[in-house]
């Protein structure tokens, strides 16, 4: 079980040397808009992931007039240390430099609510991808070396594609291949497991949000066209070296795992064709279902909560909430303080932010 037990922020945005002693259970922090709740579950994220939900860009995090970042936590008694600059990213564990960003994501598993983020359902393809690897990743860990192997190879194809260099390209579709079967192998596996988990009756408090009886479900797209199986390495190799020539006239391998999506259903409704309202609380309902299954498999993530009362109707913070506590993982929370929150306030400790101070009530 993820707990960051403690947290020093020595620069982050507008965050300068603050110092936290954490709730196991509730962190509430309430501030004004502008004042650094985001850039405090930004600076979690990016200590697990080494990098940001909100930017590309380093100089967006560090701040003015300074040329690195740090963030310091002690999680499940190991020390954790990022420093990282435009050009240098130090990764420290209990006094040992780490090379890997996979270890800090190990460690830290973080689902993030946020708006700045945007939100699962009607998103990119980019962004959906993004939510089902990270549950893939921690569902099971031996596919971070499948995954980096499929991106060398598809760097290696597309530099090849792009300079109409015919050399060694079907060896390399032979390894695009292989390893596109087993992503889309471990990626439709998780999916089933979500549905599988869906149909449980431990996701029912969330269920209220939304009528079961209209049916939501979701359907992977593994980034290959209709007529080709994607779990057959052979079918695969085989549409490759058909296609070769068109590849090389666009100069990119424009199908493979690295186009897949996942599509969402309800009532009938391709999200297409949601509103917004239930763009936000389908997407609500999906993350919680990621945070679900992966407690059930002995993973449980943080869970970090921005603005919740901006995203959330009362009724969807309450059903939230009470769904997240029944679960029995840290939460980091932010508020600007103008709703009642039902959070036990045994199991919950509150702060208050002012300019990027963060101090205890």
């Amino acid at each position: 079980m993820a707990i960051i037990e403690k947290l020093h922020i020595l620069r982050f945005r507008n965050l300068d040397n603050q110092y936290l002693e954490l709730n196991k259970n509730i962190n509430l922090f309430i501030g004004s808009n502008g004042q650094g709740k985001t850039n405090l579950i930004e600076s979690i994220y990016y200590l697990g992931h080494n990098r940001s939900f909100k930017t590309k860009n380093i100089k967006d995090v560090v701040p003015f007039e300074e040329d690195f970042l740090q963030i310091k936590a002690v999680v499940d008694d190991v020390s954790v240390s990022l420093k990282k600059s435009k050009h240098k990213s130090e990764i420290i564990f209990d006094d040992t430099k780490i090379s890997s960003n996979s270890k800090l994501t190990h460690i830290l598993p973080t689902q993030v609510i946020s708006p700045d983020r945007g939100f699962v359902i009607g998103g990119t393809p980019k962004l959906k991808r993004s939510y089902l690897d990270w549950g893939v990743f921690h569902a099971n860990k031996d596919m971070l070396k499948t995954y980096k192997s499929y991106n060398k190879a598809l760097k290696n194809i597309n530099t090849l594609l792009s300079s109409n260099n015919p050399n060694q390209v079907e060896e390399w579709l032979s390894q695009i291949a292989t390893l596109s079967v087993k992503i889309s192998l471990a990626r439709n596996n998780y999916i089933e497991n979500l549905k599988a988990t869906l149909r449980k009756d431990l996701l029912s408090p969330m269920l209220s949000l939304i009528d079961v009886n209209k049916g939501f479900n979701f359907t992977f797209q593994s980034g290959w066209t209709k007529d080709v199986d994607y779990l057959n390495k052979s079918e695969i190799y085989n549409y490759l070296i058909k296609n070769k020539h068109l590849f090389f006239k666009n100069k990119h391998l424009s199908y493979g795992p690295h186009k897949a999506t996942l599509d969402f259903f309800f009532d009938e409704k391709n999200e297409n064709h949601f509103s917004r309202g239930e763009q936000k609380k389908l997407s609500t309902v999906f993350w919680m279902l990621q945070v679900l299954f992966l407690v059930e498999i002995g993973v449980k993530p943080i869970v970090l909560i921005d603005d919740i009362s901006s995203e959330l109707d009362q009724n969807k913070i309450n059903e939230t909430l009470s769904f997240l506590t029944q679960l029995d993982v840290q939460i980091f929370i932010t508020d600007i303080g103008n709703k009642e929150l039902p959070l036990d306030t045994k199991k919950t400790s509150t702060y208050h932010i002012k300019k990027g101070v963060i101090y205890n009530n």
